[in-house]
């Protein structure tokens, strides 16, 4: 991650927020009530020693350490000058955050206020999380795959699509699968050389990952966009791409709001083939803007 992306994203509190966000549900019942109130209480949490904490959250100082350090702190200590950081921070005039819970009846101008700062957080914890070891050895599968196939279901296979025409603008062979017969099918033609990518939130869509398994018993380099790192279909991703775990809410489900972390792993993905293969690909983007000029002009008339 560049130092830029870290002064915005990696700060105490933002990457603390994201890294409970997204570890909550790999988490022990125990470990989550200890990552929730560091999260939920950054300025009351960081006034308590690891015996304080231990017994706020009816856990033990064991429990809080490897919280601690699953959270990416060394230790306690650690963590505690996060939380006075981030408390730091909440009291130095900031505005308040905005509850992105909506109610049935919230008038509109509520609704928008929400649903634009949940899309702000969730940009903002994937981008927190994003491994770009993993993404840039992706993008390297992709610039030399001699094809690509992308499996996806419901909101995810709208992903789905949305990459594989990005690829095919840039000249590139790339297919999504929707239908998951079809993905099997097409998934035990791939071999060395070819890349596969399972796209699911959840990490745990059946549909996705049998096509995922059969492309990586056939030698396919295989990549996973999952917001859970350690859901079943990372089992047979040579990589995996970390998307924010979503806030789920009764009008808006984690199929919807889980969309927006991963196009944007979407769109790194392609703006990173594209750079490598720009000799090729702009002019291949150039010739697909000139195929359908006479489309937007006709339809301007």
């Amino acid at each position: 991650m560049t130092q830029e992306l870290k002064e915005s994203f990696g700060s105490p509190g933002g990457s603390l927020a994201a890294k409970v966000r997204t570890l909550g549900p790999s988490m022990t019942r125990s470990m989550q009530r200890v990552a929730e109130a560091v999260a939920g209480d950054p300025a009351g949490c960081a006034a308590l020693t690891v015996t304080g904490l231990a017994g706020l959250t009816g856990t033990s100082e064991a429990t809080v350490v490897r919280t601690a350090r699953l959270l990416g702190y060394p230790g306690y200590r650690d963590l505690r000058l996060a939380l006075a950081g981030l408390a730091a921070q909440q009291q130095s005039g900031r505005a308040p955050a905005i509850t992105t819970d909506i109610a049935v009846d919230d008038s509109l101008a509520d609704v928008v206020a929400k649903l634009a700062y949940e899309e702000q957080q969730t940009l903002a914890d994937t981008a927190a999380g994003l491994d770009t070891g993993q993404l840039g050895a992706a993008v390297t599968a992709l610039t030399g795959a001699r094809r690509t196939d992308v499996y996806g279901i419901g909101a995810s296979g709208l992903v789905a699509q949305d990459l594989t025409q990005k690829l095919l603008r840039i000249g590139l062979i790339a297919h999504a699968h929707s239908d998951p017969h079809l993905a099997v099918t097409n998934a035990v033609q791939l071999r060395s050389g070819d890349v596969a990518i399972a796209i699911t939130h959840s990490g745990s869509t059946g549909d996705v990952i049998e096509p995922l398994r059969a492309a990586f018993e056939h030698g396919a380099t295989t990549v996973a966009i999952t917001g859970r790192p350690d859901s079943p279909v990372t089992q047979y991703a040579d990589l995996v791409l970390t998307t924010s775990t979503s806030r789920e809410s009764e009008l808006r489900p984690a199929a919807m709001s889980s969309r927006t972390g991963q196009l944007l792993v979407v769109d790194c993905l392609f703006v990173g083939v594209a750079q490598r293969t720009y000799e090729t690909a702009a002019p291949a983007l150039a010739a697909s803007y000139e195929a359908l000029a006479h489309r937007h002009r006709s339809a301007s008339r």
